[in-house]
């Protein structure tokens, strides 16, 4: 094994693990919890590899929100080491996968160059039925001019459009990376992952739009499986029912979404008054976002 401070050497290979192994591939036991499973992995593959494949054969058992460390079993010590730096597979061995006891906690930092805007289902359909309707586009607007001074990339999406109209005029969609119409309530369509993976470095998403506890929770709770953190806008979210809204974002904040508002993102993005841009965001925000019945309901 490269970069190894302990060599794990050859288990007899009576068919257990690896056995039949394909060729350039290395016999590995993958172990987690009270679970080992054996499999393979192709010869020199390094860290990045075992997660992929710990994930693989225990994703929906894992609980993204930990962090995870992976360990060596070292025969010379009879016990798990902390897998060396650089450590690449060359013979059998056997990993395992462990979880910090402590879990991360979301700090919330918005970067503009690791930031996407998500703007959900805006749509002229709902206009009527949605409460303060009309307050969360004038918010929605000035998210997106904040997007366009800054260089954020924006992805739309619209609730079967054909029956549910488009994007309310109100909002300007002008140099917006993506609109899409979609069917499933979430906003992780295939290409917004896709249009995700074509933008480099991307760590946070600042979500807002309908409904709150269907679209924009959906859409939250996808991302945030996916290792992307959330910050949802409040005054730009509703529902058609405020206890629906109100419910959805205490359950939102509960699992370490970010549940803020319009201005402290936008300030957040700029973080300096030396900003170039600050004055153009500071504008933006001279007047105070709509106090609707919404501040009530949060």
């Amino acid at each position: 094994m490269a970069a190894t401070e302990a060599a794990v050497p050859a288990l007899p290979n009576s068919g257990g693990v690896g056995a039949g192994a394909p060729s350039g591939t290395v016999p590995v036991l993958f172990c987690f919890s009270v679970f080992a499973r054996p499999s393979s992995v192709p010869h020199g593959a390094g860290y990045e590899l075992l997660i992929q494949k710990f994930l693989s054969l225990y994703g929906d058992q894992l609980d993204m929100h930990r962090k995870f460390v992976v360990q060596l079993f070292a025969e010379e010590w009879g016990q798990y080491v902390d897998l060396p730096k650089g450590f690449a597979v060359s013979e059998r061995c056997k990993v395992r996968l462990v979880p910090l006891q402590i879990q991360l906690t979301t700090l919330g930092n918005l970067i503009p160059s690791s930031t996407v805007f998500f703007c959900c289902d805006m749509q002229e359909r709902f206009r009527p039925a949605i409460k303060y309707f009309g307050d969360i586009i004038s918010v929605g607007q000035r998210l997106l001019q904040g997007a366009r001074i800054l260089g954020i990339p924006v992805i739309v999406t619209e609730q079967y459009p054909k029956g549910l109209g488009s994007t309310v005029q109100e909002i300007d969609l002008t140099g917006v990376k993506l609109v899409l119409p979609k069917t499933k309530f979430s906003m992780v369509l295939p290409e917004v992952e896709a249009a995700l993976a074509e933008i480099p470095g991307v760590r946070s998403v600042v979500l807002f739009g309908v409904e709150t506890h269907v679209c924009i929770q959906q859409t939250a709770l996808e991302l945030v499986g996916r290792g992307i953190e959330v910050h949802i806008v409040a005054d730009a979210t509703s529902s058609r029912s405020m206890m629906d809204r109100m419910f959805a974002l205490e359950r939102l904040a509960r699992t370490g979404i970010i549940v803020t508002t319009s201005e402290a993102v936008l300030l957040q993005l700029v973080a300096d008054k030396d900003h170039p841009k600050f004055k153009e965001v500071q504008n933006l925000i001279k007047a105070s976002a709509p106090e609707s019945g919404l501040l009530s309901k949060v």
